[in-house]
């Protein structure tokens, strides 16, 4: 198969472009993708990176917010920014016969934010209404005290949205060293997908970002401490008795994107649970039995042991049901392993929705932009078919049980429920 066929260079200063010409449509997706994110928080500041990403668009120090948006919307585009755990990206959506100007906006954002205090202060408030209404939320609060119990101390356990407390504490000069820090040419990938020529975008980025010269740079997020390893059961709950349903969260430390074992892991998980009406999970807890509203399981592998995790929604009278529930599974596939149909239906819904996560400009960019974060290569997209076709039920069975230890489960139950 062709593949996507993408080019990368790098300029002089560091900067790296990524380019995919598709003339399908006369449109263009932009990621600036920044290696940097809320695992680069102070620990006193958490939520810096979030906020950042809310305020880095609102004005540069030669267009106001309202010139930028004006400019957006004269033209039909869209400019965001998003900020992850170890990533934050300014997102652009155009037609093609505005590319140039759209991207000298997003590197203009990238490069030049003014952090006006007015900004800031609407942004931290609307940020601070975000965490309260997800402070009223099982799901997230039961996600946010499994991530603490985890990893306690590790960056991981932090926020990447932050407190209440911890963004109501967030200062300019806070933003200004976070993206002093964190915004440098090395650590920045611009990604454009879409009706452009791939050799006159290099040159258009040159243009925009090759005069950036390297500064001083804090802690890379790719200097991720080693994650503490759970060496006993837990089981927290944070009761929410306002609410009609419980949430559950059961997992484990996961591994690094860079583990050789990451397919094998991708099919076990599958296999297990990662659609809702799907795996072993699906079908017995809520299809079976019927008790959860969704059950799925989920593996963030990324720079450090990111979590393997085991989500649902139940009624609170069927909580210690379902963590039951999830105990047998997981044990049964540790005792029994998963069996051959199983693993082969993960693999071929795996392999036969990738052309579909690769239908838009858009989705093309952010696979770029992790295939390069992780440094896959720009030929994974053609090899990938082939390393999930490559597992077998010995390798997920292995996957599971080098994961999976129910004894040293950490659990979390955020709703109308308390532990006895």
């Amino acid at each position: 198969m062709p593949g996507l066929q993408a080019t990368s260079v790098t300029l002089a200063n560091g900067v790296t472009v990524v380019t995919k010409a598709n003339h399908t449509n006369p449109t263009v997706s932009t990621l600036v993708g920044v290696r940097t994110g809320a695992f680069n928080d102070a620990p006193d500041r958490e939520g810096t990176a979030a906020l950042c990403a809310r305020v880095l668009d609102r004005g540069t120090v030669t267009r106001s917010a309202d010139a930028i948006a004006d400019e957006l919307d004269g033209r039909g585009a869209s400019l965001s920014v998003i900020a992850g755990r170890h990533q934050m990206a300014i997102a652009a959506t155009c037609l093609a016969d505005d590319f140039q100007a759209v991207l000298a906006l997003a590197a203009d954002a990238a490069r030049h934010p003014c952090f006006a205090d007015q900004e800031i202060a609407t942004r931290r408030e609307t940020l601070i209404t975000s965490i309260r209404q997800e402070e009223d939320s099982p799901a997230s609060v039961a996600g946010d005290a499994f991530m603490r119990a985890l990893y306690g101390d590790h960056p991981y356990g932090r926020n990447v949205r932050g407190t209440v407390a911890s963004v109501a504490a967030i200062r300019r000069q806070d933003l200004v060293h976070f993206h002093q820090q964190g915004f440098d040419p090395a650590a920045i990938t611009v990604v454009m997908v879409g009706d452009i020529d791939e050799d006159a975008a290099v040159a258009s980025v040159a243009a925009l970002f090759g005069d950036w010269t390297s500064a001083a740079r804090g802690s890379s997020p790719l200097d991720v401490p080693v994650v503490p390893e759970p060496s006993e059961r837990r089981l927290v709950s944070i009761p929410m008795m306002n609410k009609s349903q419980a949430d559950v969260v059961y997992g484990f430390t996961g591994i690094r994107r860079a583990d050789p074992d990451y397919h094998a892991m991708s099919v076990m998980n599958n296999a297990l649970g990662q659609y809702a009406i799907g795996g072993k999970l699906g079908d017995s807890i809520r299809e079976r039995q019927g008790m959860a509203y969704y059950v799925y399981s989920s593996l963030d592998a990324t720079f450090g042991r990111g979590p393997f995790a085991i989500r649902a929604g139940v009624n609170a009278a069927n909580v210690e049901k379902t963590i039951a529930s999830i105990d047998t599974e997981l044990t049964a596939v540790l005792e029994n392993g998963f069996t051959d149909q199983e693993i082969d239906e993960s693999k071929s819904y795996m392999i036969g929705a990738l052309p579909r996560q690769l239908e838009t400009n858009a989705a093309i960019a952010s696979f770029l932009l992790s295939v390069e974060s992780f440094s896959l290569g720009l030929d994974y997209d053609r090899r990938l078919p082939g390393l999930i076709g490559a597992v077998t039920r010995q390798g997920a069975n292995a996957a599971a049980q080098r994961l999976i230890d129910i004894n040293r489960a950490t659990i979390a139950v955020a709703g109308p429920w308390e532990r006895a």
